[in-house]
């Protein structure tokens, strides 16, 4: 289960590489815009107002993420990425920290490719740091003390997201745009990594345990993470975040 106030905690983190991703589309005056993983809509409602003559699509796999975007006056409604298929007026498809989570997703980005209109947009942006601390020690520590309890807990492994060669390749013989950047994002408050990851990589284990259960996990995993990203003397902490974006244009 999603929970969009804890996703919107860091909202100005998350919202800024999808900036940077958007600013790359030149769409100049597209039919259909479609956000595929909306969530709280808090996102899509720039798309809107970048592109207002255009029709807005808008889909979320939670229903809870759903809500918070029809909350938003968003007309979303609940949808797999995975079976989720343009429609023919479909001129720009953004997809923003979604595709991590979808085993397989190069082959997803691929049939966009051959489904959507010549000239079309797809732009897309995945975290790019499934091999640091922050997700390297949640998986150690589910495979030690608390393997017999989260073995069936299906955690991203390091090679989730290609690289942005990689993307380059997925998308051969569109017109096509792949970098990364790495944020030295600023995070304050108890133990702020850990709070970060709750609303995010940490999901799943959160939905597989007990309050207790979750309880104990967080005790366990927070002094790691201290060490791993330690606080500075102003009470600061720096958190690297990778992130690899794409943009192609359908020939």
């Amino acid at each position: 289960m999603w929970d969009p106030d804890k996703y919107l905690t860091f909202a100005d983190h998350r919202a800024r590489p999808f900036y940077e991703l958007i600013a790359r589309i030149q769409a100049k005056a597209p039919r259909r815009v479609v956000d595929v993983g909306c969530g709280p809509g808090n996102l899509t409602t720039v798309l809107a107002d970048r592109w207002p003559d255009a029709k807005i699509e808008a889909l979320d796999s939670s229903p809870e993420m759903v809500e918070a975007a029809r909350a938003r006056g968003i007309d979303a409604y609940v949808g797999d990425v995975t079976t989720w298929k343009p429609q023919p007026d479909t001129d720009v498809v953004v997809t923003n920290a979604v595709l991590q989570w979808v085993p397989g997703h190069p082959d997803i980005l691929r049939r966009w490719v051959t489904e959507l209109p010549s000239g079309a947009w797809i732009a897309m942006q995945v975290p790019g740091n499934f091999d640091g601390p922050s997700h390297t020690l949640v998986r150690e520590l589910v495979a030690t003390s608390w393997r017999s309890r989260l073995a069936d807990v299906d955690l991203r492994p390091a090679d989730a997201v290609l690289t942005p060669v990689g993307y380059a390749d997925v998308f051969d013989g569109c017109e096509v745009d792949t970098w990364e950047t790495t944020y030295t994002q600023v995070l304050t408050g108890d133990d702020p990594v850990l709070e970060w990851i709750t609303g995010t990589a940490l999901r799943p284990i959160r939905a597989a345990l007990t309050d207790d259960e979750w309880a104990r996990f967080r005790a366990d995993l927070a002094p790691a993470l201290r060490e791993a990203y330690p606080p500075r003397n102003d009470g600061r902490t720096w958190f690297p975040f990778r992130r690899v974006f794409a943009v192609a244009r359908v020939s």
